[in-house]
């Protein structure tokens, strides 16, 4: 009995202890590259892996190796042209040395979580400072990186949470210079993050005193807002004026009428139901994955633990630091409003609530586990029943456990979304063809050619982001122009589509003129032409392209054949 409330006293001391700083940093940062290496091994798993999204903003960067790639090519220079300055300066820098970008974008992810971690450790010391709480949330929040794709992905987005702490890491610490250059770094690289800065630098203008909402009477809180404001619109102002090609942004009116922001479409958006619509999805404040390890949920106790302070005596350790937490909800709400009040204009809403309030659940949960945790060992500390000592000893070990360990819980982890090409003959082939070579394709294969092959294609469901009409209507009228085609009965038909868009090559699925196949297909969010392209193939006519499957066939694969164009345009 004796020694067990021995070990539970000692284990309370290292707990709660404020000493042992670098251990702490040290052991955080080993989850933080464990996790790395297990996301390494995925994207690294094979010869034909990428990222999901990295298939649309990483592979145009292609161009800057061999700039004779993508020549023309519609769908390169959308996103290119959509990508944030500082994202491309910093992508450019490093392909000019000769890494390779996709390359580039497995590797990242490691780098940025390293750092990442750093900034969330010392942004829980302001808060709380026991080393302890730091690590839980470190682990935690690697966690949760590792859980989702936005980490792991190497587009805008890896940044975020890097850049956010960053700046809140600084923000607290009262470093000024650093604080404004994370705002600009915000802009450079993912400008939405700047509109969270900004609000946070103004709510801290107030306080909470006496039960009563004032105006903070510290002066660096005022220096801080004036200061930052300014740099933020500075930074922010060459977006407003920027003018593109890609332009007009959709509007909600249209975008109401287009079944591809409808359920089931490509960027499903105005949901069924109002709870989908302000909760989950594109639109909604709560991100799917937010109680992503279930441990977070321990988070949602913190505001009724806060009111404990007698019975919880490390709550009251906690510093005036802590109401940081409050004030990044409230900027998130704020602005997640704000951006369905100017939908689409600040782009999506659930970009403002995302990030920020998965990084106050797992600052929440790291400090609602230690005060538990706490509380636990010192009932096992100052118990003489062994069945107690025992119980909250065991309770304490099984928390601990679970936090470790979770990982190994799950059926797969990481969930990083990495994609494996299926198809390496078809990447193999093309890959071999000029570099101006254009390929038209209903099939899921197109995703990843330009990734794989570096070649262009005509059009993708990958690449079908309808925001920007200037860019999306004219892939709209491609894609509905590429299914008329394939299954017209008049080869005139065919050959006025291949020569208007001088498509190289057809890339077919062995199922595509099945009953069920255009159902099923992407391509279905176009009802007009697909309703034609059903009703042609339950008539007594052939499609053309699938009478010429067989002598137009350059290669064939089990799932997929190949037809030069060149073979169409010659028949009589």
């Amino acid at each position: 009995m004796i020694k067990a409330a021995m070990l539970s006293a000692y284990l309370q001391k290292q707990l709660t202890s404020r000493s042992h700083t670098i251990f702490w940093f040290s052991l955080s940062l080993t989850f933080a590259v464990i996790y790395a290496v297990m996301g390494l091994q995925q994207a690294f798993g094979s010869e034909y892996v990428v990222q999901d999204d990295a298939r649309q903003h990483v592979f145009w960067m292609r161009r800057f190796l061999n700039p004779e790639i993508f020549p023309g090519d519609l769908i390169a220079d959308y996103f290119q042209s959509v990508a944030p300055w500082g994202y491309t300066w910093f992508y450019r820098s490093l392909v000019s040395l000769g890494i390779e970008p996709i390359f580039l974008s497995k590797i990242l992810p490691l780098i940025l979580g390293i750092i990442t971690t750093g900034y969330l450790f010392g942004i829980c010391l302001e808060i709380l400072p026991v080393p302890a709480t730091a690590w839980i949330a470190s682990v935690l929040f690697n966690q949760t990186l590792w859980c989702g794709d936005d980490l792991s992905s190497g587009t805008p987005r890896s940044f975020v949470y890097l850049l956010l702490l960053g700046f809140i890491y600084y923000l607290l610490r009262r470093s000024l210079l650093p604080c404004l250059a994370a705002i600009a770094l915000q802009a450079l690289f993912y400008p939405q993050c700047v509109f969270l800065s900004a609000g946070l630098l103004l709510l801290r203008l107030w306080c909470w005193e006496g039960g009563k909402i004032g105006l903070s009477k510290n002066r660096s809180d005022y220096l801080f807002c004036s200061v930052g404001l300014i740099v933020a619109f500075v930074v922010m102002l060459p977006y407003a004026l920027k003018s593109s090609e890609f332009t007009p942004l959709v509007s909600v009116d249209v975008a109401k009428t287009m079944p591809e922001f409808l359920p089931g479409g490509r960027s499903e958006f105005f949901d069924d139901t109002a709870w989908e619509y302000w909760l989950g999805g594109r639109s909604g404040m709560i991100p799917k994955a937010l109680i992503t390890p279930v441990t977070l949920t321990l988070g949602f106790l913190l505001p009724i633990l806060l009111c404990l302070p007698q019975k919880l005596p490390l709550v009251k350790q906690l510093t005036k630091e802590s109401k940081l937490l409050g004030q990044l909800i409230l900027t998130s709400l704020a602005l997640f409003l704000a951006a369905h009040a100017l939908l689409f204009r600040l782009h999506l809403p659930s970009r403002y609530t995302q990030y920020s309030l998965r990084i106050v659940l797992v600052i929440a949960a790291a400090l609602v586990l230690t005060i538990i945790l706490d509380k636990l060992l010192t009932w096992a500390s100052q118990s003489r029943k062994l069945p107690l000592q025992i119980l909250t000893l065991s309770i304490a070990t099984t928390l601990a456990i679970v936090l470790v360990m979770y990982p190994s819980f799950l059926k797969k982890f990481p969930k990083a979304r990495y994609v494996k090409g299926k198809e390496p003959q078809i990447y193999q082939f093309f890959a071999q063809t000029p570099t101006e070579t254009l390929i038209a394709s209903t099939s899921k294969i197109a995703d990843n050619i330009p990734t794989f092959s570096q070649r262009s294609v005509l059009v993708s469901k990958q690449y079908a982001i309808p925001y920007h009409l200037g860019y999306y209507n004219q892939l709209r009228q491609r894609a509905m122009d590429l299914v008329e085609a394939q299954y017209s009965t008049k080869l005139e038909k065919v050959t006025a589509f291949i020569q208007k868009y001088s498509i190289d090559y057809w890339l077919l699925d062995t199922s595509a003129f099945s009953d069920d196949y255009l159902r099923k297909n992407w391509v279905r969010q176009y009802p007009k032409v697909v309703e034609t392209a059903q009703a042609n193939l339950e008539s007594d006519a052939e499609p053309v392209v699938e009478k010429l499957q067989e002598i137009c066939t350059v290669l064939r694969t089990e799932r997929s054949l190949v037809l030069d164009t060149t073979c169409i345009l010659n028949q009589p």
